[in-house]
């Protein structure tokens, strides 16, 4: 009877020699093998070392065997198969209606990155193109006295950003609306917003038709952002001045698309966040560098 760290090291090895791609939660064969195997098990994704040599009996092999095979021939990220996935730490539910949550704005959030840019008069934040609404449940939980608003202009990422809202508790903080870009965002109660966090639609056509089937799997909407990624971001930019406050601050991720960016922005005066991926995938912008620049 094979051990649990067995178990794990086998199904790394099919992972590897099936070729599959990682990057929705994990980065490698054994981290995604060991979620698969200890969510086969119901045992804790955290604690492999207090677990690793408990035996797998044999219907729950018939059970890892299972979705395994599943992950496999389907190339769905393991996150649609378990319907879950973490960031920085928190479990969200996840399906097919919305993309894998992974977010660098997530550590940034975490971390307190840009938190010297924000004061005591931050109230209001919008996470636009919220998804499955992690990162309004994130800046929730990181400032205790803020109303967050989530938007989205898909109904269906807003019922599963409904079903984490209510998972964490956080309903009375945390509002989501449907809205086309910005176009339907006018603030939380009366009042413009003090900070937008978003991370939009921002890959670019080519990358768009090399993307391996894992990612081919999550909704185009929230991946394509048109031949240069920027069709979300120069509309959102030109009309984020109007909803934010004087002294408001939004910060952007736009992957590995830094110069696009700055090819379609050349006189915007950006500030890039360093994050676990570099220094040229999130940007943060003020509403005077917006009105000046833009």
């Amino acid at each position: 009877m094979s051990t649990v760290l067995q178990t794990i090291n086998e199904a790394a090895a099919q992972l590897e020699a099936a070729g599959v791609s990682f990057g929705h939660g994990t980065t490698n064969a054994f981290d995604e093998a060991a979620w698969l195997v200890l969510h086969a098990l119901e045992l804790p994704i955290d604690d492999l070392d207090s677990v690793q040599n408990r035996p797998v009996a044999g219907i729950e092999s018939a059970r890892i065997a299972t979705l395994l095979i599943a992950r496999i021939e389907s190339r769905k990220p393991a996150a649609y198969l378990t319907h879950e996935a973490w960031l920085q730490g928190v479990p969200f539910y996840v399906d097919e209606r919305v993309i894998v949550p992974r977010s660098l704005i997530a550590e940034l959030i975490a971390d307190a990155s840009f938190d010297t840019w924000l004061d005591e008069s931050t109230r209001q934040v919008l996470d636009l193109c919220t998804g499955n609404g992690s990162l309004a449940v994130l800046a929730a939980m990181a400032w205790p006295d803020v109303l967050v608003q989530g938007a989205d202009i898909s109904a269906d990422a807003l019922d599963v950003a409904k079903i984490n809202v209510a998972k964490h508790r956080l309903q009375s903080r945390i509002s989501l609306i449907q809205s086309n870009g910005l176009a339907q965002c006018r603030g939380i109660n009366g009042r413009p917003y003090d900070l937008i966090v978003c991370n939009p639609p921002y890959v670019n056509s080519a990358s768009m038709a090399t993307l391996p089937a894992e990612y081919r799997a999550e909704p185009t909407i929230s991946l394509d952002g048109g031949k240069d990624g920027m069709d979300f971001i120069r509309p959102m930019l030109q009309t984020a001045p109007a909803v934010m406050s004087e002294e408001a601050i939004l910060v952007l991720e736009i992957g590995n698309e830094r110069a696009y960016f700055e090819a379609a922005f050349p006189r915007l005066e950006s500030v890039w966040l360093e994050t676990s991926a570099g220094e040229d995938q999130v940007l943060l912008l003020t509403r005077h560098t917006l009105i000046r620049d833009i």
